[in-house]
């Protein structure tokens, strides 16, 4: 048997003490105890009166994200080839409630307010769709499939520079065009609807997502607050070739026309005179932001705490004495006594200080990853359920990304482990790696996660110091197109798990590298 496997065995058999795995079980219910009792108790409903009725759910894209399906649509049917062209000569909008004193309705569009054409799997929300589109803030786009997104030409639109706008159908694929007279076109993207059927709805839409303010709180965190928007367009010289027989019909894909201002000022529709279409609507096409509901790692609510007894066992583990075997002669027979503790002055080094230190992470780290991985493998699909059963909307994640964020959980517990087993070893003292861990690993994530210091202070906390590691959990993705506040308060990481794990592997890996030389010199 080689010597480190000896060690490892020989800090196992010294780690497996009763108050030692109590401790480890003790840290994975503190992780799924609290997530499926708060998960139990998040009960939504959205009843009016005392009546309790399921709230919506968002509705699921072609691949099984939860996406935002919600706009004013002028449509036709269109068979496996045709064309629809139209001219945008202009696009205007309100928003409501403004900062800085939220009691004002002012005319201005939100960046990301749409008008345009689009070809689309018929009219229920998360249906496959391309579209071409001018913007409130980003010019010309070609958007498909709620994630895609191309951009054309800058610039917005007026009556002094309408924008043409073309999209062509050839069975399962769309192209999309833009021209400023309407006869030297400029292709802004293509896009490929697998599955399409051989007739699809063809037509005008406007859509204007909410805006967002920043409402400063603590010492320059902030809490957001979303306002509607509403967006106006008027389209002309509107052809559709390649239709079925019919006309025109227009309808609200997704709920709209419900706020004081639609039913009293403006409610959204069509306006059809002389060739002219003015279609007004609101709400989004594309990806859920992070304001979009329950993530599935939000049932992780004691993650912290898991941690911090994980942090406890592994820095007492590491200033433990090592055992030893002590041989006593008598006569000719030589009688070897039971394990013992034999602990040096200073601080129980042993003399083959490297070695077993190693061994050491390796047991602390091993016992840690088990923890982590029973917890959230555990927490976070049973909570999932729990939150969808009390009718709350939890977006969907696929099996791999849920597999990456639960062994990514485990590999979190198993690195702390090590970081402060290593601190314990340098220091000597279990209360000081204590401190040292949590200061390093817990403190800056509390801080980092919850709207309390400016977002960029949190931003840096949560890229530097060992708290990058909780980017494991993070399962949402920035999407430039979509209006949302990307920061830790509202479940953003500003690293991408691998990254974030990486910060603290190289912290651990530091700290252990400089309590293994303090060992071998201790050992000397």
């Amino acid at each position: 048997m080689s010597p480190i496997t000896s060690a490892v065995r020989r800090e196992w058999a010294a780690f497996r003490s009763r108050g030692r795995v109590i401790a480890m079980i003790a840290a994975t219910l503190a992780v799924i105890v609290p997530g499926l009792l708060a998960a139990y108790g998040d009960r939504a409903s959205c009843g009016a009166g005392g009546a309790e009725i399921a709230c919506p759910t968002d509705p699921v894209g072609p691949d099984g994200r939860a996406v935002s399906d919600q706009f004013f649509f002028v449509h036709r049917p269109l068979g496996e080839n045709g064309v629809i062209t139209a001219r945008v000569t202009s696009m205007t909008g309100v928003i409501t409630y403004p900062p800085p004193d939220h009691d004002e309705i002012v005319p201005g569009l939100v960046p990301w307010a749409k008008a345009g054409i689009i070809v689309k799997d018929g009219t229920g929300q998360g249906s496959a769709y391309a579209a071409l589109m001018v913007t409130g803030g980003h010019g010309v786009r070609m958007q498909h499939d709620y994630v895609h997104d191309t951009a054309g030409r800058p610039g917005g639109v007026s009556p002094r520079s309408p924008r043409w706008l073309r999209l062509v159908r050839s069975g399962d694929t769309v192209t999309g065009y833009e021209s400023a007279d309407g006869r030297r076109w400029t292709k802004v993207g293509t896009a490929r609807l697998a599955g399409s059927p051989r007739t699809v709805e063809a037509g005008l839409f406007v859509t204007s997502p909410g805006d967002l303010t920043v409402r400063r709180t603590g010492l320059g965190g902030g809490t957001t607050e979303t306002r509607f928007t509403q967006a106006t367009a008027v389209f002309d010289n509107v052809s559709l070739d390649g239709a079925t027989a019919g006309g025109w019909r227009h309808d609200g894909v997704g709920e709209m026309g419900h706020t004081d201002w639609e039913r009293n000022h403006r409610a959204p529709g069509l306006v059809e005179a002389d060739g002219t279409f003015t279609v007004t609507g609101s709400g989004d096409i594309g990806p859920v932001g992070t304001e979009g509901g329950h993530d599935v790692a939000d049932t992780l609510v004691g993650l912290a705490a898991g941690l911090a007894v994980v942090i406890a066992v592994a820095a007492r583990f590491a200033v433990a004495a090592p055992r030893t075997t002590r041989s006593v002669t008598t006569g000719s027979r030589t009688a070897r006594s039971t394990a013992v503790a034999v602990r040096t002055a200073r601080g129980g080094v042993p003399p083959s200080g490297g070695r077993d230190l190693a061994a050491r992470a390796v047991v602390a780290g091993a016992a840690a990853f088990s923890a982590g991985l029973v917890a959230a493998g555990v927490t976070m699909p049973v909570g999932a359920e729990i939150l969808r059963a009390n009718g709350n909307a939890v977006l969907t994640v696929s099996w791999l990304t849920l597999s990456r964020v639960v062994i990514g959980v485990a590999v979190l517990f198993a690195v702390t482990a090590v970081l402060a087993l290593a601190l314990g070893a340098l220091l000597r003292r279990t209360w000081a790696a204590v401190l040292g861990a949590m200061s390093a690993v817990i403190l800056p994530y509390v801080l980092g996660a919850s709207p309390l210091l400016p977002d960029e202070v949190a931003r840096w906390l949560l890229r530097l110091t060992p708290a990058a590691g909780f980017a494991v959990q993070q399962t949402a993705v920035r999407y430039p197109q979509v209006i949302a506040h990307y920061v830790p308060s509202e479940g953003y990481f500003p690293l991408a798990w691998w990254a974030g794990l990486g910060v603290l592997c190289g912290h651990a890996a530091l700290a252990l590298a400089l309590a293994a030389s303090r060992w071998r010199r201790s050992a000397v």
